[in-house]
């Protein structure tokens, strides 16, 4: 019996990773390629979206939609960020920066940003919602292209061919276009497909540890003194990690109306909370031990050969 123990505790640590993962790399293209909007269909679907970002249960500009098929997850967010786009283009420009932004997420645990082959590439560490060792964490390499980096138009495409547990093909997209009076419209889309092994692990997952837990989207209208039931399961997952990652975009960005030695304490304390404005969906720890496991991870990533 005791094989059988230790192997169901594998699985179970595979589905927590490949769950994490899930709101790092997520959502749907093919293979053959991101689908971005370019700059006028995005312009375009700023304007559709008026009115979903003038009133939603996020009580603020943003719009997240997910999808779920056979092997696929898909999630996008659409949100107006009240920054000019050339702060937005040269932060989201820039590796390095997308590293200070992504180790903000609870589960981000170490980003480098590195030249292979003389490409830009992140490496990139998931791991568990709490302090642990780094060896213990899932390693996903990342391309990083900037497919378009223009004065009206923002356009970067991140690609991992492998993952943890059966999951490959990860892509992560950011474009973002100026829209009126120094703010910025911004679309990301989060992909990776999966095998047996991978929907396996989930489905214990959510039978397990992340039974219970719902996303955003509504699934009822609800009735008067009753709020609508909420989306649960895989798309609960993919929506609450894309949160997490809008989240982490908007408060780097905010962060950098300080001194550089004041943003990585601005960005930890405006992560958290951002977060805890949703925290049926969010909250995972305190606030303590979040602001000190994250202290000792970016120490960690800022020194670590």
């Amino acid at each position: 019996m005791m094989w059988f123990i230790h192997a169901i505790q594998r699985v179970v640590r595979h589905a927590i990773v490949l769950s994490l993962s899930l709101g790092l790399f997520m959502p749907v293209w093919g293979a053959g390629g991101s689908q971005a909007l370019g700059p006028a269909a995005l312009r375009a679907k700023h304007l559709a979206l008026g009115p979903q970002l003038a009133s939603n249960q996020f009580q603020g500009p943003l719009y997240l939609a997910s999808t779920e098929s056979a092997q696929q997850l898909e999630g996008d967010v659409y949100a107006l960020v009240k920054h000019p786009f050339g702060a937005v283009s040269a932060a989201l420009s820039d590796p390095g920066h997308w590293c200070d932004m992504l180790i903000l997420h609870l589960n981000v645990k170490f980003c480098r940003a590195r030249t292979a082959a003389g490409a830009p590439q992140l490496d990139v560490r998931i791991g568990r919602k709490h302090d642990r060792p780094l060896a213990e964490a899932s390693t996903v390499l990342f391309s990083y292209r900037r497919v378009a980096v223009e004065p009206d138009y923002l356009n970067i495409e991140l690609e991992a061919a492998d993952g943890p547990l059966d999951t490959h093909d990860y892509r992560i997209l950011l474009e973002a276009v100026p829209v009126a009076e120094g703010q910025s419209f911004i679309h990301m889309r989060y992909s990776f497909a999966y095998g047996r092994a991978g929907r396996v692990a989930m489905q214990f997952y959510l039978a397990t540890l992340g039974r219970g837990k719902v996303g955003f989207t509504p699934t009822t209208a609800g009735s008067p003194g009753q709020p609508p039931e909420l989306i649960g399961g895989v798309r609960g997952v993919v929506e609450r990690n894309t949160m997490r990652y809008y989240l982490a975009i908007e408060t780097y960005l905010d962060s950098l109306l300080v001194a550089p030695p004041q943003r990585f304490e601005k960005g930890l304390e405006g992560w958290f909370a951002a977060t805890q404005k949703y925290a049926r969906q969010l909250h995972e720890v305190d606030r303590v031990d979040y602001l000190d496991m994250k202290r000792k991870e970016y120490q960690r990533q800022q020194t670590a050969p």
